[in-house]
Order: C-alpha cells, then sequence, then structure tokens
C-alpha cells in the first residue's frame, strides 16, 4: 500500500457505522488526501483507567506512522506507516501493538501509483464499489517524549497492515491493506485477545469483487492538494476501471 488514503466520512457517521461509544479529542477533518503524520481517526477499545467498567470502543484521533514506546524521538514515525502482516507479530516496531493495541482505521479508499509502459506513473483510487467505508485493520501506540518526563503529552499513533494484493487489483500494487469484515472486528479490537495466532488468520488479503479502481488525476501525488475531485475518475471510459 502506497502512503495515501482518503477519510472524508463525518464522524456521527463512523461513530453509527462502527457502533462507537465514546468519542474523546477532537476528530481530524475529511480529507481526501491523507499523508503520513497526518492526524486521522482511529477505532480502538479500551479499559479506563482506573480499572472499574467495562471496556469501551473509542473513536479518537491518531497520528498516521506508529512510534513505539521505546522510540528516543517521534521522527521515525514517518516510515512506520505500514505493517507487513506476514511479520507484524514478530517486528520489535509492532509485536507490543500486536498483541495489546489493536485498533481499525476507517477508510473511504486509498491510492496506489501504477508503473505505466512509458515510466511514468498512474495513481489510482481503489474502493468498494458500493461505496461503504473500508475498516482498515491496524495497530496504535502510546509514546512519550522521554526528554519531557512523566509530564510530556502522550501521542498516540498508528499503523496500516498490509498483505500480498491477490485479487484483480494485484497489478497495480502487489500490497494492499488488510480490510476487516463487520463479523470480525469485535475479535480484532478485543485487548483480552493478546497474541493470539489466530489472528493472523484475518490478515488475509480482499477477496474477488471486494475492491474497485479507477486512474485519478496525479494532483494526488501532491499532498498539499485535498479535495474531493481528488478521488473521482480521469474518464469514464470502462476500460480504464478495473
Amino acid at each position: 500500500m502506497c502512503g495515501r488514503y482518503a477519510a472524508s466520512r463525518d464522524p456521527d457517521d463512523l461513530v453509527e457505522e462502527f457502533e462507537v461509544e465514546l468519542v474523546p479529542g477532537q476528530l481530524p477533518p475529511p480529507s481526501w488526501n491523507v499523508a503520513p503524520t497526518d492526524e486521522v481517526s482511529a477505532v480502538l477499545v479500551r479499559r479506563p483507567r482506573d480499572g472499574g467498567g467495562p471496556a469501551q470502543r473509542l473513536l479518537r484521533p491518531v497520528r498516521w506512522g506508529l512510534v513505539p514506546s521505546w522510540a528516543r524521538d517521534a521522527k521515525g514515525g514517518a516510515r512506520l506507516i505500514n505493517a507487513r502482516a506476514e511479520t507484524v507479530a514478530q517486528k520489535p516496531a509492532f509485536r507490543a501493538a500486536f498483541a495489546a493495541r489493536r485498533c481499525l482505521l476507517p477508510a473511504d479508499g486509498y491510492f496506489e501509483w501504477y508503473a505505466t509502459e512509458t515510466g511514468g506513473r498512474q495513481p489510482y483510487y481503489i474502493s468498494r464499489p458500493d461505496g461503504a467505508p473500508l475498516a482498515m485493520a491496524g495497530l496504535y501506540e502510546l509514546w512519550r517524549d522521554p526528554a519531557g518526563g512523566p509530564e510530556a503529552p502522550l501521542v498516540w499513533s498508528a499503523t496500516v497492515i498490509t498483505t500480498t494484493a491477490t485479487d484483480e487489483l494485484g497489478h497495480i500494487h502487489d500490497r494492499s491493506p488488510v480490510l476487516l469484515e463487520r463479523a470480525d472486528w469485535a475479535r480484532w479490537l478485543d485487548p483480552g485477545a493478546g497474541a493470539d495466532p489466530g489472528l493472523t488468520g484475518l490478515l488475509v488479503p480482499p477477496g474477488p469483487g471486494v475492491l474497485r479502481a479507477w486512474p485519478v488525476d496525479a494532483a494526488v501525488g501532491n499532498v498539499r492538494n485535498n479535495r474531493p475531485e481528488l478521488v473521482e475518475p480521469l474518464v469514464h471510459d470502462a476500460a480504464t476501471l478495473f
């Protein structure tokens, strides 16, 4: 998966779609060109800090680009926007989060760049044919700047888990975000599941027909561009759609 996606849905719609119980903090504004280190919305389950009461499903802002709790600074987070499904349970940067801090990252769709025969790179937008939101499997972390001491603010950050693209869109890019279906959300988000080996069985490529792609304006390559037109097809010729 390349480092761009669209997330423009109204927070109220996300609350309903993902059955969220609490929204702590101001959520990011709509974006049609989410880039690394941007703030994004994440769905996660947390127990109350005092240990009392049941765990709650939250929708909260996080920074895209995971910062491990042991990191000396937050700069490396920009390189950890994706985690490979094949190694996410073992890699030092992700294994602690995989065991206890799994999340969903809602998206309208995501962008990939296709290498053309002429040597250029054509961006494609990939989403569900019915327009339903994507629930990308992710991990989140909490980091506090060691230079700031115990009073330093917590930085919430997240990464998107990717896997091999094996469907009809695999020729555009060989990786795809892991998309979880509603039936698997509760299991994935459950912080009590620990590093259940069965969780890796959820990290599979999207099935045939789940996604559709179309070419979009190259303007999406500039992070300063952020408007709804970025996800619209360049042409309406069915031959250009996958």
